[in-house]
């Protein structure tokens, strides 16, 4: 629910701190006070449409800071995690309006979009007027309330699993008979071009390997007779191995004699005759890889030819070959057992299609008694609001031929206003004042089927009066009951019911500046300020008496 809200120079607002609890909280006050801009205010911190405009004169920028608190299920903690929000506490909400238009959006102090920051906020407060286009007005909404209100979640959800399945197997069905088709066009062509590349039986790599072997074979002849004269030198007759060593020998006999002299000498031939044989060892393995059969290089030569050529005619690299023969095979293969294929995938559509058909017939069932429950719900709390003569329709228009994720259901809220009128949807049949008493009636109904934890009614009895406004003020309470309701009203009688109570009123902030100011009404004011909505400018002592006999009574 809301606990806070922080708002910081938006439009006449120079500075607000509202705490709120659990229950009905109302807003009174003088119209112009400021109730429409301090909702407006709320709103942007929801992440509702910025605009320079609704920076305080003077100021660079605006602040509305709102703080809930929300169980770790609940889906503004899903939403949040979605955005990579960490849950720490509270879930608080800021949005910073500058002057020039700019915005910029937080969620626990991490800088989000205003679309994640919007979608954060539809899962904790909606927001409900005599002119709403949002929540239960939008006709895309309707078919999710219902399934929410007769408890149906699982059976949509395996609709939509079932659905998923069956374009699954569709698409599995449409793409295997478009290969065999395609392989059909193509069958005498694909048989000899998997019997050609099965008799040369390319390997991947084979290309490049070829390639360095032929290029080191063309080089070898330029090379063997040098490395054949160096392997001489080092190696051959004209060897100096003999003659290091023997010098080697003959020092190391010496070495008694003179030590400083002979031993780095005869260290130094050491390495000589070393490096000598690494050199020799070298020179063995380049004659050895020299070394080839002419006849070598000519199958070689064939080989890569080959290979070369059959890339060429597949125009694929030549590394491809060995993909594309076990593609021409699989699609001989396909042709062969295609049609086995084929009754295997359609009866695999049919099995599919009878699952889905039978579980959003299921849904369909469940649907039609939940949208009969909740007429016969809404239409009884219609009396009371002075709409005894109009009826609720949750309409369901269904169409078994087609084949959706949500079912066969097309399901929209619609309305009849008086007998013998045509019903139509609730949007466009119901006036301002008719539509917002059809919307309190629903969230009565609907307040513990997954409504937002926090509900804002702006003005809903504006225009009734008496026993109309009472029933305002009973079925708002009974709200308050399963779901924190913050109304913004003009009815003494929804003032009267009401646990928490705060007065809006414009005083002067400067010489030449007004501003809002929002304060917590104990019962003495409180009764004060409900005498002043029964009486108007002159409080008199009736209406003060008045006031007192309602409170006693709605409290």
């Amino acid at each position: 629910m809301l606990v806070q809200l922080a708002i910081r120079d938006i439009v006449l607002i120079d500075r607000l701190d509202l705490a709120f609890d659990r229950g009905l909280s109302v807003l009174t006050g003088e119209t112009g006070a400021g109730k429409s801009i301090l909702l407006d205010a709320f709103a942007l911190a929801l992440g509702g449409r910025g605009d320079g405009g609704l920076v305080r004169h003077g100021a660079a920028q605006g602040q509305v800071t709102a703080v809930f608190e929300v169980a770790g299920e609940h889906p503004a903690w899903q939403a949040a995690r979605s955005f990579g929000i960490a849950e720490d506490g509270a879930l608080i909400l800021r949005r910073l309006q500058h002057a020039d238009g700019r915005t910029r959006a937080f969620v626990n102090d991490q800088p989000v979009s205003v679309q994640a920051l919007k979608t954060i906020g539809a899962t904790l407060v909606e927001i409900h007027g005599q002119h709403d286009d949002r929540a239960l007005v939008d006709a895309a909404t309707h078919r999710a309330i219902l399934d929410v209100f007769g408890e149906l979640q699982q059976e949509a959800a395996k609709v939509e699993t079932a659905h998923a399945r069956l374009r699954e197997t569709r698409a599995a069905l449409v793409r295997h008979r478009a290969r065999i088709e395609a392989a059909r066009k193509e069958a005498d062509f694909l048989r000899h071009a998997a019997e050609e590349l099965e008799a040369l039986n390319p390997d991947a790599g084979e290309e490049e390997a070829l390639a360095e072997r032929r290029q080191l074979m063309m080089q070898a002849e330029k090379v063997a007779s040098d490395l054949n004269e160096a392997f001489d030198a080092v190696a051959g007759n004209a060897s100096p191995v003999p003659v290091l060593s023997a010098a080697v020998r003959r020092l190391e006999r010496r070495a008694q004699q003179a030590p400083s002299l002979v031993e780095p000498s005869v260290a130094a031939l050491d390495a000589a005759l070393v490096a000598l044989d690494d050199a020799r060892a070298a020179l063995e393995e380049a004659l050895r890889a020299a070394a080839f059969d002419p006849r070598e290089l000519e199958r070689v030569e064939e080989r890569l030819f080959a290979l070369r050529a059959a890339a060429r005619k597949y125009d694929v690299p030549a590394d491809d070959l060995a993909p594309l023969r076990q593609r021409f095979l699989a699609d001989l293969a396909a042709i062969d057992a295609g049609e086995a294929e084929l009754d295997r995938l359609s009866t695999a559509v049919d099995e599919a299609s009878a699952v889905y058909r039978a579980a959003a017939a299921h849904l369909s069932a469940g649907r039609a008694e939940a949208a009969a429950q909740l007429e016969a719900a809404v239409n009884a709390e219609l009396p009371p609001l002075r709409l005894e003569r109009a009826r609720f329709i949750a309409r369901i228009d269904s169409d078994d031929s087609a084949e959706a994720a949500e079912g066969f259901d097309r399901v929209e809220f619609w309305v009849q206003t008086n007998p013998g009128t045509r019903p139509g949807p609730l949007m466009k049949v119901a006036s301002g004042g008719e539509l917002s008493r059809f919307m309190l009636a629903l969230k009565v109904v609907l307040a513990d089927k997954g409504s937002a934890p926090t509900l804002i009614f702006d003005e809903i009895d504006t225009g009734v009066g008496g026993a109309v406004a009472d029933a305002i003020g009973q079925r708002l309470k009974r709200l308050a009951a399963r779901v924190q309701v913050v109304a913004v009203t003009h009815a003494p009688q929804v003032a009267a019911r009401a646990a928490n109570h705060l007065l809006i009123a414009k005083e002067a902030a400067t010489a030449d500046k007004v501003a809002t100011r929002v304060t917590p009404l104990a019962e003495r004011m409180r009764q004060e300020e409900i005498a002043r909505m029964l009486a108007g400018a002159t409080i008199t002592d009736e209406a003060r008496a008045a006031a007192a006999r309602l409170l006693e009574t709605e409290g």
